[in-house]
């Protein structure tokens, strides 16, 4: 019996893998048939690369799609790149384990960081309402708190991702019984942006992505940083419309190109028009130093991706961070390899 159930669980694993890997292959062959139709087709002998370097490094050719993406990218092969279903599959379990998930569950933060970098109100989690400190509230202390906010306000439910699970809200509409309905979350204030980031998408609040890693010895280090703006249609940054453009990790300038949701390069912002040569995010040191105080608190997760933003007073915000599969595939594309020092390449051999 006990020699059926292992072979039931192993099969049952080899099926989630192969569903796993097939999706990530179908949407790297996706974004590389867009990238195609505007650069033409990608050297054969980048892909023979590409192939080669997934079976030999990383140990199965089923890691090669998001190569071909990077190299489309790039035009070059570069050794030390970590394929997006590498990363999730291999090493998400190795570096984070189920730590990195607690940044799905809003009413920790505060536990967590106990920090004004967050923009939090109050948290609503398995039925009871909460302050930033901890202090179980009724229904009404909670919308004394909305009605002394500004009129515009957010419900952040937990585990939202790419945009989905945010609510935006008018306060004078808001009730608690609706407020409830949409399950455990957080209430944010509506971030008012910087001028630099409202000038490049005025309707939804830019956002910072910022990855770090943080080492055996305590010692995080920042890896790719990329500007996510949405468009004039968004009241949110989602990434089903969302506009990229990379940033230098020496000065926050932007490079001259951003992409599109198809992974092409354009200028400038197609709707606002604004153009990103020789523009660099204000106050960008601050970024880089909040990141690394955020993360040293939250060691267990190797590797986060932060989404930031710099409001009208100066004030760096944090609007959540994502500590299980974070992003990386786009760093990876334009910037990197991110990760070439850190010795993931060889972290299969354990499995």
């Amino acid at each position: 019996m006990k020699r059926i159930t292992e072979k039931i669980k192993k099969l049952k694993k080899e099926l989630s893998d192969r569903s796993y890997h097939s999706r990530h292959k179908k949407n790297a062959l996706k974004i590389l048939k867009n990238i195609e139709s505007e650069k033409g087709k990608t050297d054969s002998n980048l892909i023979e690369l590409a192939n080669k370097y997934a079976k030999d490094v990383l140990g199965s050719k089923k890691f090669a799609p998001w190569l071909y993406v990077y190299s489309a990218i790039s035009e070059k092969f570069v050794e030390g790149w970590i394929p997006d279903n590498y990363y999730g599959k291999i090493l998400v379990p190795k570096l984070k384990g189920n730590y990195g998930k607690i940044g799905d569950y809003n009413s920790l933060t505060n536990k967590l960081f106990n920090c004004s970098n967050f923009p939090d109100i109050v948290y609503f989690s398995n039925g009871l309402w909460l302050s930033t400190k901890y202090d179980v509230l009724s229904k009404i202390d909670v919308l004394k708190i909305i009605r002394n906010e500004d009129s515009m306000l957010l419900f952040k439910v937990d585990s939202s991702s790419q945009g989905k699970g945010v609510h935006f809200l008018k306060k004078e509409d808001l009730t608690i019984e609706y407020l409830e309905s949409l399950g455990n979350g957080v209430m944010q204030r509506y971030i008012n942006q910087h001028s630099f980031f409202r000038d490049i998408s005025p309707n939804s609040v830019a956002t910072v992505r910022i990855t770090s890693v943080i080492d055996n010895h305590g010692e995080v280090s920042v890896n790719a940083c990329y500007l996510r703006v949405g468009r004039n249609s968004d009241t949110h940054v989602k990434s089903s419309s969302h506009i990229r453009i990379p940033v230098n990790l020496t000065n926050g300038e932007l490079d001259k190109y951003g992409y599109s949701t198809k992974w092409l390069k354009i200028n400038e912002h197609p709707d606002t028009k604004f153009i990103f040569k020789n523009k660099k995010i204000p106050l960008f040191d601050e970024f880089i130093s909040t990141t690394i105080k955020s993360h040293k608190m939250v060691p267990f997760a190797i590797c986060i991706g932060w989404d930031m933003t710099l409001d009208n007073n100066d004030k760096i915000q944090i609007m959540e961070w994502n500590g299980s599969h974070n992003d990386i595939k786009f760093s990876e594309a334009t910037q990197g390899p991110c990760f070439s020092n850190l010795g993931w390449d060889k972290l299969w051999m354990d499995n």
